[in-house]
């Protein structure tokens, strides 16, 4: 079976909807960022802050190349996952690219009592989410398929992406 790659800006469900379908189809459900903090002994913020995000993005494009390979997952990445076009190359020859979506002030609220969200450390995040969405919009675009997550329920959600993958 292909894999489900989920992908979207921060804040607009991924891990939650990955993790619920990989009960739901009983699949094997792999954390991107999870991955990476395996690998490199630290939490992400803790590497943006010490080692950068470009260091991040070399992490996290090796392992998206490594878990590609295999078949049968339901994957849950990063937001900035889709900045790098060989990380969309390698989920969509293995995979079916699903993108949740949420509106700005959504992911505002979402997030804005977060203290792990390392490019919202900024004086003025809701800002800072607004200006990153629009620039991340073309990338999230070349998904195969866009879900609003704005109203989140969880069961619909998981409904849209059964209609998707059967």
């Amino acid at each position: 079976m292909r894999n489900i790659i989920i992908v979207g800006f921060m804040a607009t469900g991924k891990t939650t909807v990955a993790k619920a379908l990989a009960k739901k189809l009983g699949r094997t459900y792999v954390s991107i960022d999870d991955e990476i903090e395996k690998r490199s002994g630290a939490e992400i913020s803790d590497i943006f802050k010490n080692k950068g995000e470009a260091y991040f993005r070399k992490l996290e494009k090796e392992i998206i190349e490594s878990v590609s390979e295999k078949n049968d997952q339901i994957i849950d990445t990063g937001g900035g996952a889709v900045l790098d076009k060989d990380n969309m190359l390698n989920f969509k020859k293995n995979g079916i690219v699903i993108c949740l979506w949420s509106s700005a002030g959504v992911i505002f609220e979402r997030t804005r009592k977060s203290i792990h969200r390392p490019l919202l450390n900024v004086e003025d995040p809701e800002n800072e989410i607004k200006k990153l969405s629009q620039t991340r919009r073309p990338f999230y675009e070349k998904a195969d398929f866009h879900i609003d997550t704005t109203d989140f329920d969880i069961n619909a959600i998981i409904e849209k992406i059964n209609e998707i993958i059967k």
